[in-house]
């Protein structure tokens, strides 16, 4: 599958790219060889092969809960970059 350089420069233009005609040749390249590689992907039969949603199957990632002890106001402080007795300082961010 060939793609056109004008697809290349109208997808560039969406996304706000300013292509010089070097980087427009390069990209319709690329693209063309990912297309021909899609094309290839297609072609291959997966006739009973069932649809996946991960590689690998995991029935239960998560962990129980379990209360445990806090961390204190002084470890929590202790790398603060910025803090008074006991709080955080952090910039202002709001106007």
């Amino acid at each position: 599958m060939k793609i056109a350089k004008q697809e290349v420069i109208h997808v560039a233009n969406l996304a706000r790219l300013d292509l010089d005609e070097q980087s427009v040749d390069k990209f319709a390249g690329q693209i063309d060889t990912i297309l021909e590689y899609i094309a290839l992907l297609n072609k291959v039969d997966t006739k009973g092969v069932k649809p996946t949603s991960h590689a690998i199957s995991l029935t239960n990632a998560f962990r129980e809960d379990k209360v445990g002890e806090h961390l204190g106001r002084d470890d929590a402080l202790l790398n603060a970059p910025e803090r008074d007795d006991e709080n955080f300082i952090v910039p202002k961010i709001i106007g």
